[in-house]
């Protein structure tokens, strides 16, 4: 018998990264939103779809898939920043944003915390965020998912959601679960929890009524080839694992 390999939960979340990009064909995948999302792109592109564009995490196109942290290697194509705003404009990058806020329409707020006018933190400001999600398919990625993050209202719309004009909201992956935006109304749904999750642990760490199927099923363990790719390729030096927590 061949070797059980059991997959870490930062494996599970980055495989359902990977997934977000099924069907994409040639565009830019802008994982700009941590390190399970970049290796979510490495992974898809090391797969299932190969004709996906990643970069070094900078403006290099790369010929292959490049490990976590490492130069660029073979260079396809380079994006100086006019290329990346018309892109950008066309809806040719899947991109994903890390929300410190995200309400259950897929508003989400990276600007601050509290008032605009005396606001408790200071984040990075509105950025790209509201051309993303205009314009380009959006995916959202949320290492620690609380009802911090899952909260009623946003204290500010820096990427706008599915009531507000959304191009195309794919979905969100945390820690607990994957989620996509395929109720009824647009608002956010479960789609599956990770293995060792309950969906009483979702709805507990989500601050809004989350749209729940009768049927909720576990969300799948990477292949076999995956979990190789992952370790001995695209992340041998486990990066991974300092992002997501069970």
């Amino acid at each position: 018998m061949g070797e059980v390999l059991t997959a870490t939960r930062a494996e599970v979340c980055a495989a359902a990264c990977a997934d977000m990009f099924r069907g994409d064909g040639e565009i830019v995948a802008a994982a700009v939103a941590g390190m399970t999302p970049a290796l979510g792109a490495r992974l898809a592109r090391a797969t299932f779809e190969p004709g996906l564009l990643t970069t070094d995490g900078g403006p290099y196109l790369t010929a292959e898939p490049v490990p976590l942290g490492a130069p660029a290697g073979d260079v396809e194509g380079w994006l100086p920043f006019r290329e990346h705003l018309w892109l950008v404009l066309n809806g040719r990058r899947h991109v994903w944003l890390g929300p410190s806020q995200m309400d259950r329409f897929g508003n989400c707020n990276i600007s601050h915390i509290g008032p605009s006018d005396r606001p408790k933190s200071q984040l990075l400001g509105s950025r790209g965020a509201p051309g993303n999600t205009r314009l380009n398919p959006t995916s959202f990625w949320v290492p620690r998912h609380s009802t911090r993050v899952f909260v009623d209202k946003v204290d500010y719309v820096s990427g706008v959601g599915n009531d507000r004009g959304a191009f195309q909201l794919r979905g969100v992956v945390t820690n607990l679960a994957v989620l996509d935006f395929r109720a009824p109304d647009g608002s956010l749904r479960l789609r599956s929890v990770h293995p060792g999750v309950t969906v009483d642990d979702v709805v507990a760490a989500t601050g809004f009524a989350l749209t729940v199927p009768d049927e909720v099923p576990e969300t799948r363990l990477p292949t076999g080839e995956e979990l190789r790719l992952m370790r001995e390729v695209l992340d041998p030096k486990g990066i991974r694992e300092r992002e997501v927590r069970a």
